[in-house]
């Protein structure tokens, strides 16, 4: 081979690590359209960590004396000092935060900086670094989702007397206690902290050691490496492991499900602070008003948590069309991966944090949820149900039940407001213990299974619930 000429090094090449190549520099656009440090600088942190544990493994092969191992390790803190500390200078040659710690780096130890990407590329580098991240990250989320759900226990345990109309298709159906509907909540964030503890599993495995394809030339343990970082395993095969993205797919699944209970919950509160409902009060600091009419108090929060749902599907939709067609191994394409999955991380995060406190100020209207379980037939099924203990099969039950509610209808009377023997008339099996269940409280009370709507059952469950997230 020939000698580098000032013409092709990678000097002139604007200090670029794979410039030896090209005899060009590379063009100005394609400097921007490739450009990715604006996005994956938060990496930084994780990026350095995974640069000390790979620095230490290259001195325990013996690739790195000790003293350059420890100048390394001390060039790179300084490098996190001065991110930590807001100082850190990026330069246009920056392609993204790998190369920007690695120039930085070099700019203060020397050459020996150079020697840090011994038995490393980008590709594995990169895979590490985002596994370290969402390690840290999925943490910080769950966290934040316990809090959400101890502030929907509390609010429940607050109202714990309070009912209000049971929906189906939008329509009221069965009375059930406000905090029963408050933890019904609580279980759908449940399942969404098991679903990122799930995939944090799958997130917890070492790949760096890959290389960029095939594995590395250099005696490395990768078992130690992945003990420096605490990862309980290492990946298997190197090609799959520098372009896994499984894992982003997953997390981005859970953020979608997560993002669609929140989303479900804020369209219940859009409803029910409406005029038409009335059922609870927004506080003031988390609505808006209207810049032409004076009366408004739109609920902003909800909505906006309501119209980014969406955003996360995308992402989810983005990363899964990213990955459908690339063969083996890395390929550029996987640099999409990033912004797709902080912006959705960014999203759910926000939008946990501000329900949680929005929730914790919410108001509730109990003499307007009071009024709310009177009448409109509520109590129905409560009728069907008494007459089969008194032996009538169900569809008969309900049939009679059908014809009692019907005429309520045709009078312009509630059935609960018809005497014995008006009630009489519909069957002969109805007796005087039937007025006994037709309230409000009996209807509620009488569900006392696990899962059911009774005070009893929903007590129980609170305490389980502030004992799991005690």
């Amino acid at each position: 081979m020939g000698r580098a000429t000032g013409r092709n090094s990678a000097v002139l090449e604007g200090g670029k690590a794979w410039g030896g190549r090209f005899k060009r520099k590379t063009n100005r656009l394609v400097e921007s359209f490739t450009v990715s440090v604006a996005v994956d600088r938060r990496l930084y942190a994780h990026d350095i960590q995974g640069s000390i544990a790979h620095c230490k493994t290259l001195g325990k092969a013996r690739v790195l004396t000790a003293s350059e191992v420890r100048a390394i390790v001390q060039g790179l803190e300084s490098v996190k000092r001065e991110f930590d500390r807001g100082r850190f200078r990026f330069t246009p040659q920056d392609e993204d935060i790998h190369m920007a710690i690695e120039r930085r780096l070099t700019e203060l130890i020397g050459s020996l900086g150079g020697k840090l990407h011994t038995g490393r590329s980008r590709n594995d580098q990169v895979a590490l670094d985002i596994r370290l991240y969402l390690r840290d990250e999925l943490s910080r989320l769950v966290a934040n989702l316990e809090d959400f759900q101890r502030v929907l226990v509390a609010k429940g345990k607050a109202n714990l007397t309070v009912a209000m109309p049971g929906y189906t298709h939008l329509q009221r159906a069965q009375p059930v206690l406000f905090a029963h509907h408050l933890l019904a909540y609580v279980e759908m964030i449940e399942r969404d902290k098991g679903r990122l503890r799930d995939a944090s599993v799958r997130v917890n495995v070492m790949p760096l050691g890959s290389g960029a394809l095939a594995g590395t030339n250099y005696p490395v343990d990768r078992r130690f490496t992945a003990e420096l970082l605490g990862f309980p395993s290492v990946t298997q095969n190197s090609l799959d492991a520098v372009s896994d993205r499984d894992f982003v797919i997953e997390i981005a699944s859970a953020l979608s499900i997560t993002m669609m209970h929140l989303s479900r919950l804020s369209e219940e509160l859009i409803l029910w602070s409406s005029q038409e409902f009335q059922f609870v009060g927004l506080p003031d600091t988390f609505c808006t008003g209207s810049s032409m009419m004076p009366q408004k108090k739109n609920p902003d929060v909800p909505e906006l948590v309501r119209g980014k749902t969406g955003r996360v599907y995308g992402h989810l939709v983005n990363l899964l069309t990213t990955l459908k067609a690339l063969p083996l191994s890395y390929n550029r394409d996987l640099q999409e991966d990033k912004p797709a999955l902080f912006d959705a991380l960014d999203t759910v995060t926000a939008s946990v944090k501000v329900l949680t406190e929005l929730m914790r100020r919410l108001t509730v209207n109990r003499d307007v949820l009071k009024r709310a379980v009177q009448g409109g037939g509520m109590l129905a099924t409560e009728v069907a149900d008494y007459l089969v203990t008194r032996g009538v099969p169900f569809r008969e039950a309900h049939a009679i039940t059908g014809r009692l509610v019907r005429a309520s209808l045709d009078q312009g009377r509630e059935f609960t407001a018809f005497s014995l023997n008006e009630l009489r008339t519909f069957s002969e099996r109805i007796e005087k213990g039937l007025l006994a269940r037709l309230t409000v409280t009996a209807a509620i009370d009488r569900k006392s299974q696990v899962g059911g709507t009774a005070r009893t059952s929903v007590e129980r469950r609170i305490k389980e619930l502030d004992r799991i997230l005690s």
